[in-house]
């Protein structure tokens, strides 16, 4: 059983070979520190399922060690599980003001404020927490507050990035500047924990300040309404589009709750106070349409977000061939399909499109390699573990370590065991991890059997089989048939009568164990439908015995 005794280990549930539901832990004479609690979302391999949690089972069993959370900042794949795993952990968590109000609206709505402890650290500010002393340095991203977490143990101190990019320019913040790394790193770093997301970019991420000049520009040349869509959480980006709007005379109209629940927490803790006049979606057709600019939600083609909605006209805000949508977002690896289905709904109605490939529209929030060599170089650290990034990303990040000086490189996976120091580091154990789903108000195993029969109805379809037997044990009536999604269209009488047939010589061996009967009858007529198909449906039967 893994338990840290004197030493200093970490240990990854989440995030680590994937992009997204980031969970990390540290490990110090005996007792746990988390850091990040993030979900990550459903694709087709998990019919019905939007969003994806951490299996904690490894820290659940150990939880009265664990000591308490720290949250980086407020994107969903950081703080994302906290209001469906927190509350069983029943530590505090640690956050700045505006991720804070995040997490806290999050809790209110599932109805768990008062049961989880939300401890508020002002920006840069500190936190011991038993054996580790911990120290915010906020660093740019696309999201305000993010804070890299320093971590002093007795056996060396740790740098957990989080999500970071190098900025000149912010629109929001004011992230710590290379003379204080370099003050960090002049104290000794042990090791770097590194978001690897952007490393195979061999160019910096950008300013975000640099592209107000290209939106304010399209958005002038724009004849009618102009609908921007952006990441709901970039409230930098919120506050350039609200200064886009204010230099061309438009009013601001927001669309989407995720963009608004952004909106009132930034203006909460200070952020985005000067914005231009503001328009009720169900008021915008009473302004002129080129007097108003729209932020919506859905840039990466999700179906019930606004811009999908507009896009196929089931949304209040309408758009034609004299309006503009600029995509101010990048597409994520997975969602191209998706967007690909908006913009083409959008292009029936010839509405002019703009990506970041037809003008300087978005940035990254995660760092290219010539950001993170300046990190490197400022820090100084005897180690690199890159995490947040597939393998691919991470192992790429430990090779341009290594060739950038740092004198060690790990590359480890969820569940890896690492002893950072002393003798580090080494992966000494491999510990349980997996993935929950959050299936309506439940929460299963990702491999139980909810989704496996899921995934088998998706592929194959369903038949339920209803047979009645007297009580001598024979027939009683004909065996009755319904199949779902099995593919039989214009043959589906004469399937069903074998089918049928199948069930009732099935029920006639005069078996009397009916477990036996009920597993025959479902072999039998799985048989015919494989025979017929190729594919093997779930078969459900139902004995009825007449006593």
């Amino acid at each position: 059983m893994t338990h840290p005794q004197d030493e200093l280990l970490f240990l990854a549930l989440g995030g680590s070979d994937e992009i997204g539901m980031n969970v990390n832990l540290y490990g110090c004479k005996g007792k746990w520190l988390m850091v990040d609690l993030g979900i990550t979302f459903g694709g087709t391999e998990y019919p019905g399922v939007e969003i994806i949690l951490p299996d904690l089972e490894f820290i659940e069993e150990r939880k009265k060690d664990l000591l308490g959370i720290v949250l980086t900042h407020g994107h969903e794949d950081h703080i994302g599980a906290v209001p469906y795993l927190a509350a069983d952990l029943g530590v505090p968590l640690y956050a700045t003001p505006f991720t804070a109000g995040l997490v806290k609206g999050k809790l209110e709505e599932e109805g768990l404020a008062e049961e989880v402890e939300l401890r508020i650290l002002p920006m840069e500010g500190h936190q011991n927490i038993g054996p580790f002393k911990c120290s915010l340095m906020p660093l740019a991203h696309s999201i305000p507050e993010m804070s890299a977490v320093v971590i002093d143990t007795p056996y060396g101190r740790i740098f957990h990035t989080g999500d970071w990019k190098l900025d000149d320019s912010p629109v929001i913040g004011t992230p710590s500047t290379p003379e204080q790394l370099t003050a960090l790193g002049d104290e000794g770093v042990l090791a770097v924990v590194c978001d690897s997301t952007n490393v195979f970019n061999t160019k910096e991420s950008g300013s975000e300040g640099s592209v107000y000049p290209d939106l304010l520009r399209h958005v002038r040349e724009a004849k009618g309404r102009v609908v921007v869509t952006s990441f709901a959480s970039n409230a930098a980006r919120l506050q350039t589009l609200a200064n886009v709007a204010r230099e061309t005379g438009r009013k601001l109209c927001v669309a989407g709750r995720s963009l608004n629940r952004i909106l009132t927490v930034a203006q909460a803790t200070g952020y985005l106070k000067n914005l231009p006049e503001m328009v009720e979606m169900d008021a915008i057709d009473n302004h002129p349409r080129n007097q108003v600019l729209v932020i919506a939600t859905g840039g990466q083609g999700e179906a019930r977000a606004a811009l999908a909605r507009i896009a196929d006209n089931s949304h209040p805000i309408k758009v034609d061939e004299n309006d503009t949508i600029i995509f101010s977002s990048k597409q994520i690896p997975g969602n191209e399909i998706a967007i690909g289905k908006v913009m083409n709904q959008l292009a029936r109605r010839n509405v002019k499109m703009i990506t970041e490939k037809q003008g300087h529209v978005h940035v990254s929030g995660h760092p290219g390699q010539p950001e993170l060599a300046k990190l490197y170089g400022w820090l100084r650290p005897q180690m690199l573990i890159p995490v947040h990034g597939e393998r691919r990303h991470m192992a790429e990040q430990a090779r341009f370590g290594l060739a950038q000086g740092i004198p060690q490189a790990l590359v480890q996976s969820n569940g890896d065991v690492v002893r950072l120091a002393p003798n580090g580091p080494e992966i000494i154990g491999h510990e349980r991890t997996g993935r929950l789903i959050l299936d309506g108000d439940v929460i299963l195993p990702a491999d139980g059997t909810t989704m496996n029969e899921r995934r088998k109805m998706a592929l194959h379809g369903v038949m339920s089989v209803a047979v009645a037997l007297d009580p001598a044990g024979r027939l009683f009536g004909e065996p009755s048939i319904r199949i779902l999604g099995v593919p039989v269209e214009e043959d589906r009488e004469e399937f069903l009568s074998d089918a049928c047939a199948a069930a009732a010589k099935a029920a006639m061996s005069k078996e009397r164990d009916e477990a036996k009967l009920r597993e025959a009858i479902r072999l039998a007529v799985r048989r015919v439908a494989t025979e017929w198909t190729g594919k093997k449906p779930l078969v459900e039967v139902l004995l009825v015995r007449d006593r």
